[in-house]
């Protein structure tokens, strides 16, 4: 099958063949026409399957007809992180170069300024994070009442960042009469009780077993005596096993600057890209991935999900994921588009429960990898090394406390006896001062008495 067998406009037929693709993978070939035929659709595909254009596609052929007003888009997509938002906004602009399109991106980590002219201008197509949306429908800057197709992309990383009940309110303000698309790699039950609430008579298309991950990519766990030794296994790995280019996972945002920080110092070219990095470094970080400028690229889950870069030969869990979806993810880094691709996982012992839990999620044992060698365990930090005690100082103690009473005791009482004459001077000038005022003091008059000063004439004489 084609592209031109499943009903995509020749204008658009144009622009895909322009990117290179003329056959549609599974989940487009079966996607694709449901979404053309205004039906509602829950599609359940592996990442890394070209999910992205199978509602990209259609969508555009649908608003190729119509009329945009002012702050009320025709569509909206809600994507879990800003990058999955802006690789979407990427694929719109290729496919639809065709097409008189207006398109707006809602994220945050950027001004509204702009984002609320776009609005104001009319937009054919809104592709937001539920945060920025909610945030400007609030402050009455956007309506919600002309979308007549929504779509969810990545649903259950939506259900992990808690943005469940803000699509459950985004989805209360639309039409009751649209068109809803849901897209995911599993289906837990929260997502499934949302496609019941929200979407009418599915369709419900499935190109692989929920939570299976590619075959195309090689896996492996490999086991290291504790994770201290990790960052050494990981060395010797990048090393040895031909790697191109390779995202590198971690679960603490913390770990994945200080990952980044170690592999720079032994002359590895990395990058990091986590939360905690406002959205124009994240973006700078990515592109220089993309463009070759560093080949290594160390990741919170922020990257694990949707993110498109071709070529990526490796990737490494340096962390075990703490739920079993998100390895699903992290491994589809690698191996798209029909490529083969290598996955390693460090697993030390505290990750023995996380590994089986990946391992019972995937339906089978990944096969263990040995590393050569014993590494042994890097100080990462002078905090962790054992401080190094002064031997003569700590004996000089040790023969103080020891020292029998009556040897110290003569020190002690010239100590005490010098501090008495130290005082001893200053005391007495005290008390003499004390007799020269009490001497000087007059004696109280009597009562009647006179005593104030006595004018020289009363001492005048008749003699």
């Amino acid at each position: 099958m084609k592209f031109a067998d499943i009903g995509l406009s020749d204008e658009l037929l144009e622009a895909v063949i322009a990117k290179g693709y003329d056959t549609p993978t599974p989940i487009q070939a079966q996607a694709i026409p449901s979404v053309l035929m205004m039906r509602d659709l829950i599609a359940i595909a592996q990442t890394g399957t070209g999910k992205t254009a199978s509602f990209v596609l259609p969508m555009i052929d649908i608003l190729a007809h119509g009329r945009r007003r002012a702050m009320m888009p025709r569509s909206l997509i809600l994507e879990p992180t800003r990058e999955l938002a802006a690789q979407v906004a990427e694929n719109f602009e290729a496919y639809g170069k065709n097409h008189d399109l207006k398109m707006a991106l809602l994220i945050g980590g950027v001004q509204m300024g702009d984002q609320v002219k776009a609005l104001n201008e009319g937009v054919d197509v809104l592709i937001a994070t539920p945060g920025r949306l909610m945030d400007l429908f609030e402050r009455g800057k956007i309506l919600l009442t002309g979308c007549d197709l929504l779509v969810i992309d990545e649903a259950d990383r939506m259900l992990d960042m808690g943005f469940i009940p803000d699509i459950e309110t985004i989805c209360s303000k639309l039409p009751a009469s649209r068109q809803t698309l849901l897209f995911s790699a599993t289906m837990p039950p929260p997502i499934k009780k949302l496609s019941d609430k929200f979407l009418s008579n599915p369709k419900y298309i499935e190109v692989a077993r929920p939570a299976s991950t590619n075959t195309q990519i090689a896996q492996f766990k490999v086991p290291v005596a504790s994770s201290r030794v990790k960052r050494d296994v990981l060395r010797t790995l990048l090393r040895t096993d031909n790697v191109v280019t390779a995202m590198i996972f971690c679960n603490r945002k913390t770990t994945v600057r200080e990952l980044a920080k170690s592999l720079k110092q032994h002359g590895f070219s990395a990058g990091e890209i986590h939360g905690d990095m406002d959205q124009s470094a994240r973006v700078a970080e990515l592109d220089r991935f993309k463009d070759g400028s560093i080949n290594i690229l160390c990741c919170s889950d922020v990257a694990a999900r949707g993110l498109d870069v071709k070529g990526v030969s490796h990737v490494f869990n340096f962390d075990t994921p703490w739920h079993p979806d998100d390895y699903v993810h992290r491994v589809g880094r690698t191996g798209r588009a029909g490529a083969t691709g290598r996955a390693f996982t460090l697993i030390a012992p505290e990750d023995a429960e996380a590994i089986e839990n990946v391992e019972k999620l995937t339906g089978g044992k990944l096969a263990v990898f040995e590393v050569e060698g014993d590494p042994k365990p890097e100080r990462s930090s002078r905090a962790e090394r054992a401080p190094r005690e002064d031997k003569p100082r700590r004996e000089r103690a040790e023969q103080a406390e020891r020292a029998p009473r009556e040897q110290r005791a003569p020190r002690q009482e010239r100590t005490v006896r010098a501090e008495r004459e130290e005082r001893a001077p200053r005391a007495e000038p005290r008390r003499e001062s004390r007799q020269r005022r009490s001497e000087s003091a007059e004696a109280p008059s009597k009562p009647g008495e006179w005593n104030g000063p006595v004018p020289n004439f009363l001492g005048f004489s008749a003699d």
